[in-house]
């Protein structure tokens, strides 16, 4: 990609520094939605004598929004730019906040299941300001960006669950519309943040494309390391939304308070990002393949703890290890995939892994609450370990034959 212009680093810290505020405000709007949606959906379907099997149903609407989201969200930013883009994601949230809070009111559940699904397509703009912020950066500062972007995601972590703990009961006895009402605020603190956005629109013209030419998509698709890769990260982040889901529910349904549940979803969103600055090190230092192993090792951990009793410092232990262990498998599947395709091939492939990795962590999370209701929190946990144990048996195979195949090589 070649400039109009020279991006300095102290543009590029002052970018990064402003998106990074961005995710921490707007950001906070994804635990608000995960750690209510499905209370807030119980509550809903409890007021109406409706099957509660489908509570979480709202969490898989925000799940939804950001899959649906992505697409829109690149198109409306490659025509307006990234500064009028992210507004107008921002505005989504704020959107999406003030229709779930009217749901609330109206003890809709549909209708509160369709606000966070405008939320989540408010937040498919925050997943893009990472790539922002490296665009905006010359070379040696790409890696610092980034980790500062994702720094905000912690803080978001923190003034999420806050939010709940503060507002939620602020219009009673309507409960939990106060910090879906809060979001509105959120989002338009976060427009006038990223109202000083100074950041460059990057045209067509200004991207040049070298390498090999492309291949058909199934001819990539069917390469053993994509096909890992893939797995290993679908895997994952199934696994992360479908416990995470129905933790808040089996907490309260154990005698816990929401803001208890608000506090350990705060921990485990934490652990899903504070981890990011250290990741890219550990990966560099130990290889991929070890990195997602280690991940879904935690995943196992994180159910053994789950498993082994319903107090609170067990949830919490347990939320955490699953944040932990997503960041590492996820993030180290994300590197083995960045593996399997050229320049030329990234965006179909992307788009393609994009699109069936969030229709699974949708599925996942409406599952969630299909199997807490039938089968209670500790199957939510069972269903860990085959999945966890098939993907490690897919990396050793992997590693397996790259070394079998580097052995017959050299005695050639």
């Amino acid at each position: 990609m070649t400039a109009t212009s020279e991006i300095t680093e102290t543009s590029a810290k002052r970018t990064a520094l402003t998106l990074a505020s961005a995710q921490a405000i707007i950001g906070a709007a994804a635990p608000i939605s995960i750690s209510l949606g499905g209370l807030a959906g119980k509550y809903l379907l409890a007021v109406n004598n409706a099957d509660p099997s489908i509570a979480t149903a709202p969490v898989t609407g925000f799940n939804v929004g950001v899959a649906l989201g992505a697409l829109p969200a690149a198109l409306l930013m490659r025509a307006l730019g990234r500064r009028v883009g992210f507004m107008s994601g921002a505005m989504v949230t704020a959107l999406g906040g003030a229709l779930a809070a009217i749901a609330l009111f109206q003890l809709n559940f549909w209708l509160f299941a369709t606000g966070l699904l405008i939320i989540g397509m408010g937040g498919s703009f925050v997943q893009q300001y990472r790539f922002a912020a490296a665009d905006n950066a010359p070379p040696q500062f790409r890696p610092r960006a980034i980790s500062w972007v994702l720094g905000g995601g912690v803080f978001a972590a923190v003034i999420g669950p806050q939010t709940v703990v503060w507002t939620r009961d602020l219009f009673q006895p309507v409960q939990y519309a106060g910090a879906f009402v809060s979001m509105i605020g959120l989002g338009l603190i976060g427009i006038g943040i990223l109202s000083t956005l100074n950041i460059r629109h990057v045209k067509a013209g200004d991207v040049v494309v070298t390498g090999p030419a492309a291949r058909p998509l199934m001819q990539i698709l069917l390469q053993p390391r994509f096909m890992v890769s893939f797995a290993c990260g679908v895997g994952s982040y199934a696994l992360m939304s479908f416990v995470m889901t129905g933790a808040p529910l089996a907490m309260v349904g154990c005698g816990f308070t929401t803001d208890e549940a608000a506090i350990g979803i705060s921990f485990h969103v934490m652990a899903m990002f504070a981890p990011s600055f250290v990741t890219g090190r550990l990966i560099a230092r130990f290889g991929k393949e070890r990195i997602v192993a280690f991940g879904m090792v935690l995943l196992v951990g994180c159910a053994i703890v789950a498993l082994s009793g319903i107090a609170l410092w067990q949830f919490w232990t347990a939320l955490v290890l699953l944040g932990v262990g997503w960041n590492f498998a996820f993030i180290g599947s994300t590197a083995m995939l960045t593996d399997s395709y050229h320049v030329s091939e990234k965006n179909k492939v992307q788009g393609l892994h994009d699109f069936l990795l969030f229709s699974t962590v949708a599925f996942a999370s409406l599952m969630s609450g299909f199997t807490l209701n039938a089968f209670g929190w500790e199957m939510l946990n069972w269903i860990v370990f085959p999945v966890a144990a098939f993907c490690l048996v897919l990396l050793g195979l992997l590693v397996f034959g790259s070394r079998h195949s580097t052995i017959a090589q050299a005695g050639e």
